[in-house]
């Protein structure tokens, strides 16, 4: 095959530092969303959604195939960390955490994965942040150390 063609989808999970709810003020979450989303895009990975709560975000996209992995996390954190710390002195001390986590996604499921991620608010009313991820880890099958997930 002379053409190299992909769909990978990939739903990216990643919290503010210590969880510290940065984002919320709802004007600047969404902000926020669309820069993560155009900063994405122009890594080649365009966004199918990009949903969260003042302490975390969920990201839907096609993965380009030119980039790892890690490099597009890297790059998403670092260009809408400094963009945000430029946005009101309140986030001048904003930081993502460390690590994150990424969960493949099939296309049948894109709807249901998109749903979820819309549904952000909902569901949030029953359930924190570390319970959601504790269930996707494990809804995923990953191995994970409480100690070492939550910088």
């Amino acid at each position: 095959m002379s053409q190299s063609l992909s769909a990978v989808y990939v739903h990216l999970v990643f919290s503010t530092k210590d969880r510290f709810p940065f984002l919320h003020d709802l004007d600047m979450r969404q902000a926020t969303f669309a820069y993560l989303s155009g900063t994405s895009k122009r890594l080649d990975c365009p966004t199918i959604t990009v949903g969260g709560m003042p302490d975390h975000v969920h990201i839907l996209a096609r993965f380009g195939r030119t980039i790892s992995q890690a490099d597009w996390v890297k790059e998403v954190k670092r260009v809408t960390n400094g963009w945000l710390k430029k946005q009101e002195p309140q986030l001048s001390k904003f930081e993502w955490q460390a690590g994150y986590a990424a969960f493949s996604v099939s296309q049948s499921n894109l709807t249901r994965v998109r749903k979820y991620i819309n549904e952000q608010a909902t569901h949030h009313c029953k359930f924190g942040f570390q319970d959601e991820l504790r269930t996707l880890l494990s809804k995923h099958q990953i191995d994970f150390d409480e100690r070492y997930v939550w910088d």
